[in-house]
């Protein structure tokens, strides 16, 4: 398994340099802000349930998720990109959105303000939108799941940090966390390259991980394909400086046994390093593939069930006044007033309504939803369409 001291090693040491950033350098970027916090204690999820400057929690299982994106293609050709550095709850449950007074905006802008441009130009190759719309990713990213870390609450700051620091800290150490982790590379030194003919299995493909890090991590898939990766770790201290502890996924993510396939991408650039596709939220046109959020809590798993689960990747095809949804389990569609997703389901076109700044989902112009009671854990509970139910709720499309 990876060591502690391994993992400390490759964020700070000689692997960084063939990202373009020596040790030396990203030393000096990071000791603006230290957080004092012991990394001897126990990692999170495996001692109090209650969070501080020093403990992570609720939020203490971390997912550094990548992407491999090829319809469009997004980062160098060899290399995963950045999704994001998500704080599950120890059980698989998660919260969003935590805190909407820190919501900031101009990323960028931040980044270059205190000192973090080499993490800017590295998040501009390999943190990208997959519509190119960065800068609103980054801000997703940032309000969605940053702002629900107990040690990156502004109280956990030096005294005099500037406004922002904390989010600063966090692009920071997404960006380190991702440079350890070359899901390309892993997967190239076992011999597994992007094909237009072959086809794996699971077990290869995860084998080849396990060998390279030791640990297992989900892999999901879309029509067959790979497309997206979850490294799962503990901390150890606070995000800002702590000790990320690898863990084996908790499930094995969405792909099949056999026969997955593992494109290429078209037209980009290579690089040294790795990378794969990205993801944003809000409202406005209809994207091409996103997560359906439920306006209480969790969202819409691959069968069109409500969960606390992480989420399933939706197809859209059409405009915002018309179109149809998929998932890896098939079409999506409405039948008896019941939400479903499957093979043998008939396709039921959809709309979008923006409203507050999201993207509703609506069926037969109404963008009600209920359920029967709120999900929990690993429960999950069919979606009604209208507000008969116990649970009234909305559901937004969020681009990915």
């Amino acid at each position: 398994m990876f060591a502690a001291a391994a993992i400390l090693a490759a964020l700070a040491g000689s692997a960084l340099a063939t990202n373009g950033t020596s040790g030396a350098d990203l030393n000096n970027l990071f000791k603006r802000i230290s957080s004092g916090c012991s990394t001897s204690g126990a990692a999170s999820c495996h001692g109090s349930s209650s969070g501080s400057c020093c403990f992570e929690a609720p939020g203490g299982l971390l997912l550094q998720t990548q992407f491999w994106d090829t319809s469009p293609s997004t980062g160098p050709s060899n290399s995963w990109t950045i999704h994001g550095l998500w704080p599950d709850n120890c059980d698989g449950t998660f919260t969003e959105n935590c805190d909407p007074s820190r919501d900031y905006t101009d990323i960028a802008g931040l980044l270059t303000a205190q000192g973090a441009s080499d993490t800017l130009s590295f998040m501009q190759e390999f943190w990208v939108d997959i519509n190119g719309a960065n800068e609103k990713f980054w801000e997703h990213e940032w309000s969605t799941h940053g702002t629900c870390y107990s040690t990156l609450e502004t109280s956990c700051l030096p005294s005099g940090s500037p406004k922002g620091a904390e989010a600063v800290a966090f692009f920071q150490q997404v960006v380190k966390l991702f440079k350890t982790l070359p899901t390309y590379d892993f997967l190239s030194a076992a011999g597994i390259t992007p094909s237009t003919s072959k086809t794996f299995t699971l077990a290869t493909l995860t084998a080849a991980l396990k060998a390279a890090t030791g640990v297992t991590p989900a892999l999901n898939c879309d029509s067959g394909a790979i497309n997206e990766i979850e490294w799962y770790f503990n901390v150890k201290g606070s995000l800002l400086d702590g000790v990320f502890v690898p863990i084996d996924a908790p499930s094995k993510g969405s792909c099949a046994s056999s026969g997955l396939k593992y494109p290429p991408k078209t037209g980009g650039t290579t690089t040294t390093t790795s990378g794969g596709s990205t993801p944003t939220g809000g409202s406005g046109g209809l994207p091409s593939t996103g997560t359906i959020h439920a306006s209480t809590t969790g969202g819409l798993l691959t069968g069109g069930t409500w969960s606390t689960q992480t989420l399933a990747t939706y197809h859209f095809s059409g405009t915002t006044s018309s179109f149809t949804m998929t998932t890896s389990k098939g079409n999506c569609g409405v039948s008896g007033g019941t939400l479903t997703c499957g093979s043998g389901v008939s396709a039921t076109t959809f709309s979008a309504v923006s409203s507050g700044g999201s993207l509703l989902l609506a069926s037969s112009g109404s963008t009600a939803f209920s359920s029967d009671a709120t999900p929990s854990g690993s429960t999950q509970e069919t979606v009604f369409t209208g507000s008969s139910h116990s649970k009234s709720y909305t559901l937004s499309i969020v681009s990915s």
